[in-house]
């Protein structure tokens, strides 16, 4: 898995690049939890739940029904993350996937279990630059240090090119809206 890190700076990211009037606070805050919460599943290694169960790491969390559920529950909170309903689903669901699309981008593991509950299949992608990530205090070594720089390289850099893009296309767009229109006498 790519650092819990990693996984929030995406929505972070791009949410920021889309600006307040779009994505706001509270909901760009959920965005970047809901793209770390499917490795809350970890706590499975300490209740004796095996890698490979669905409920396992990488499992059922990690599966496009959680983010569709995670994409619901914020849709039906939309008023408190001050946006729509299609937006606060959109937005979510998009940034719980992201995680689990992250975490089959890397070259380690059982891979993802994308297509639970229908499908028992982990996947990867047939390309995985990713370094993945150790689990616990073998973080905070050079292994570590390592993962982190193939995140930087593959991840939130081209996210932060993208956030650019997005930015200056917003801005743009913005400043054609505000532009006073002239009249031909």
């Amino acid at each position: 898995m790519p650092t819990i890190f990693t996984h929030a700076a995406v929505p972070l990211l791009l949410g920021a690049a889309a600006g307040p009037r779009r994505i706001s606070r509270r909901l760009l805050g959920a965005g970047a939890i809901a793209a770390m919460l499917p490795d809350a599943d970890t706590v499975g290694f300490g209740l004796g739940i095996a890698y490979s169960s669905d409920f396992g790491h990488r499992g059922a969390t990690h599966s496009a029904v959680f983010a569709l559920a995670m994409a619901l529950v914020a849709a039906a909170s939309s008023r408190w993350l001050r946006t729509s309903p299609w937006r606060a689903f959109g937005f979510v669901g998009l940034a719980t996937l992201s995680h689990s699309l992250l975490d089959a981008l890397t070259d380690g593991g059982l891979g993802v279990a994308l297509a639970w509950p229908f499908e028992d299949k982990r996947f990867f992608f047939p390309w995985r630059p990713i370094e993945v990530s150790p689990i616990g205090a073998g973080f905070f070594s050079a292994r570590g240090l390592a993962v982190i720089g193939s995140e930087l390289f593959w991840v939130v850099l081209p996210t932060a090119i993208l956030a650019v893009a997005l930015w200056a296309w917003r801005r743009r767009c913005d400043g054609r809206r505000e532009m006073p229109q002239r009249h031909m006498p």
